[in-house]
């Protein structure tokens, strides 16, 4: 049980079942550890409430003393010895300090990045892969049985024109270029735009030799490509849907619905109306008869259940795609009202730069591999100062510490909003980054081994007289995961990582912490669990923790 609960269920103890209060850290140290506001909305005076409460509540071993401030709110201050506890607790629970039960026997599913074949792993998929990959270790902190799904459109237009693409290329194909002249051609010229719809079709209809042969190098070749960046990212996923499978299905699913009039015809199509849930009409069959993205959506919801029988179900997107998941949401209610309960969507802003271009791009578009190789650029000339690195160490470092910045950068923010990647500060290894964590990590680290060597063990046997910021900031990591949970947001675990790196780097720079004295094992204890602590809260943010640097 985190700190947090426990007072809360204190508090519980003294008033109507029912009652409604929060319990929560407040910035300022003079106010404690936590402070609640539980006598303001008890019956009566606040401040005699309050005062009724203190009497009660500082006679626990949990608190060394409770104070009541302001209008009626209680302040309470943890006992030392509960800290200290916490401390030896961490370097004994190691890499299950944090966890909870939340989702204990409950089967999750988690849906994200989603690239297409034939066309490139841009940065929307990079902040579709950190967010997902972030909550599905999230709810597997929180004791849920994970499998991890991508949904790859491996049919549809963009895979007619880059056949085109190709069709046009004499030597190898570059499969990239393809696209981006096949969408060129497509929005130029009317001739090539029908050629595209015919290809668009064969494709679907698997009857040419030729654009079959075309189309399963492109896949094979779009999918191996794919692999590499998802073992770069650190993600590995369970299942795979494609669009093929899925608009098969769809389409079977949406002329069910005709009948039962949950779909109907307009104009030779196949649409939902929306309006009857307060929201838009969208296609869901074209006029030639072929499934939408709606269409092969809503196929793939129960191929996802068929392979998993899941209790809850989470699509990562970005947010452009809102209003039309809400149409879709309302048409799986309508045909799979148990799976419908069970899905939420969870859509991301977009990722944009401070400032400057990308050197690599492929049309107007920025690829996941272009940023990660820049910023790793940009991070091999700073470690090229740390002479006790060798060159492959160092390549290998500076790869984690890039894919680092670049995944700390989108989820330091809350995920609905707009990310933007300032170079700078990115990379920084001071402040508010990634990079930061990382070596805040393998300080940590470096000062236990320094000990170690030294003959000093861990200990909490030997306390000092006062517990500092450090060990408050530990005791705060379960209750941090539990937020980042119930808010669906892994910018908490991003922030309160900073807000410990930021205590133990002002510790570190009080304290000669492996040298010798008899507070010497106490201080390599804090030094352990805190590297402890950073390495559980990078995990959670799918990002490496480097025990050199």
């Amino acid at each position: 049980m985190t700190l947090r609960a426990e007072i809360k269920k204190k508090l519980e103890k003294l008033v109507p079942k029912g009652a409604e209060f929060s319990v929560f850290r407040p910035e300022r140290p003079e106010f404690g550890d936590y402070s609640s506001n539980v006598a303001m909305v008890s019956k009566g005076n606040p401040l005699e409430a309050a005062e009724e409460f203190k009497k009660k509540l500082e006679k626990s071993d949990l608190f060394e003393k409770v104070e009541v401030a302001g209008p009626g709110f209680l302040n309470f201050f943890i006992s030392p010895e509960v800290f200290i506890k916490n401390v030896e607790k961490i370097t004994e629970e190691k890499d299950g300090y944090g966890r909870n039960e939340i989702l204990s026997n409950q089967k999750v599913i988690v849906e994200y990045t989603d690239p297409n074949p034939f066309k490139e792993f841009h940065i929307g998929h990079l902040m579709s892969n950190a967010i997902g990959e972030s909550l599905a270790r999230v709810f597997e902190a929180s004791d849920a049985e994970i499998k991890r799904a991508n949904y790859q459109g491996d049919v549809g237009l963009h895979v007619a024109k880059a056949v085109w693409g190709a069709l046009k290329q004499n030597s190898s194909v570059d499969w990239g270029k393809a696209y981006v002249a096949g969408d060129r051609a497509y929005k130029e010229d009317e001739s090539a735009k029908k050629d595209i719809s015919a290809i668009n079709k064969k494709v679907y209809e698997r009857g040419d030799a030729e654009i079959n042969k075309l189309y399963d190098e492109g896949k094979k070749i779009s999918l191996e490509y794919f692999e590499k960046i998802y073992k770069r990212l650190g993600t590995k996923f369970d299942f795979y849907f494609f669009e093929s499978e899925g608009g098969i299905r769809g389409k079977k699913i949406v002329e069910d619905g005709l009948k039962k009039s949950v779909f109907e015809e307009s104009d030779g199509a196949v649409v939902f109306k929306g309006e009857r849930a307060g929201l838009h009409t969208r296609v869901f069959l074209s006029s030639e008869g072929l499934p939408t993205y709606e269409a092969k959506e809503l196929g793939l919801a129960p191929m996802k259940y068929e392979k998993y029988r899941y209790d809850l179900s989470y699509i990562i997107t970005g947010n452009e795609i809102i209003d039309y998941f809400r149409v879709l949401m309302a048409a799986m209610k309508e045909m799979f009202p148990e799976l419908a309960a069970k899905t939420h969507h969870v859509p991301h802003g977009m990722l944009r730069f401070a400032s400057g271009k990308m050197s690599s791009r492929i049309g107007n578009i920025i690829t996941a591999q272009a940023l990660l190789d820049d910023v790793q650029e940009r991070i091999l000339k700073i470690m090229k100062k740390a002479k006790e690195l060798s060159d492959k160490e160092m390549k290998e470092i500076s790869d984690k510490v890039a894919v680092g910045a670049v995944k700390y950068s989108i989820l330091r923010q809350s995920i609905g909003k707009d990310i933007i990647f300032d170079f700078k500060t990115s990379l920084s290894f001071e402040g508010d980054s990634g990079p930061y964590l990382q070596y805040t990590h393998a300080r940590a680290c470096s000062v236990v081994g320094k000990a170690n060597s030294a003959g000093i063990k861990p200990s909490v046997s030997n306390p000092p007289d006062e517990v500092g910021n450090v060990e408050r900031v530990l005791s705060a990591f379960p209750e941090t995961v539990e937020r980042a949970y119930a808010d669906l947001s892994p910018s908490h675990v991003a922030s309160y990582l900073i807000e410990l790196a930021h205590a133990f780097n002002s510790f570190y720079a009080k304290e000669r912490i492996a040298d010798a004295g008899e507070k010497a094992p106490y201080r390599v204890a804090l030094a352990k669990a805190t590297a402890q602590v950073l390495e559980n809260g990078l995990w959670l943010l799918g990002i490496s923790a480097p025990k050199r640097m």
